[in-house]
């Protein structure tokens, strides 16, 4: 077995990766990831997912193209150029509400909102503001995080922060999780019922 997709690429991927490069967006999701983002998405009918962390809309393809016609995708990034790339590509799927916010402002106006599944791919929801962000969690539902295997753009220190971010995910009862030393590193974890 390869690590190669064999699946079809999400239609708007190209074009998005296309777009990303020229701006220079260095930050994108591995398409590895990306093909378990949809897999996972697809678990989740008539799901509520979010994404923190939009970037350009490369992850969010996946993402959509897991979904079912039923759910609905709610994408939050602070920088608007970036957004505006994914806006371009998928603002026409109306399961889509693409939102240019601060991480924290966002979180804190919607936190009475739940999910079946959060992908955290951003500051915040993964580094800052976790516990708000697993509260926002249905049970039975999915935080997914990625780059958690150590990366060339990594400034210096980001390793130990990585490890201490797993480790709060390890001590968290209300969670199961599996670590996965593939793709950049990936976490998926499940909020317990009960």
């Amino acid at each position: 077995m390869t690590d190669e997709i064999k699946q079809a690429i999400p239609p708007a991927y190209r074009g998005i990766a296309v777009a990303t490069e020229k701006a220079g967006f260095t930050m994108a999701s591995d398409p590895l990831t990306g093909s378990l983002l949809r897999t996972l998405a697809a678990s989740k009918p008539q799901g509520g997912f979010l994404e923190l962390g939009t970037g350009t809309g490369l992850s969010t393809s996946w993402i959509l193209s897991g979904m079912d016609q039923k759910s609905s995708l709610i994408s939050v990034d602070n920088n608007e150029a970036f957004l505006g790339i994914a806006a371009d590509f998928l603002d026409h799927d109306p399961r889509l509400q693409l939102v240019c916010a601060d991480g924290e402002e966002w979180l804190l106006a919607n936190s009475s909102l739940r999910f079946d599944y959060i992908f955290a791919d951003t500051w915040h929801g993964k580094y800052l503001m976790l516990e708000d962000v697993l509260a926002m969690l249905k049970p039975g539902g999915l935080y997914i995080i990625d780059d958690m295997l150590p990366q060339p753009n990594w400034p210096e220190g980001h390793h130990a922060k990585a490890l201490r971010l797993v480790e709060e995910l390890e001590k968290n009862e209300s969670l199961l999780l599996t670590k996965q030393t593939w793709s950049t590193g990936i976490v998926v974890a499940t909020r317990k019922a009960g």
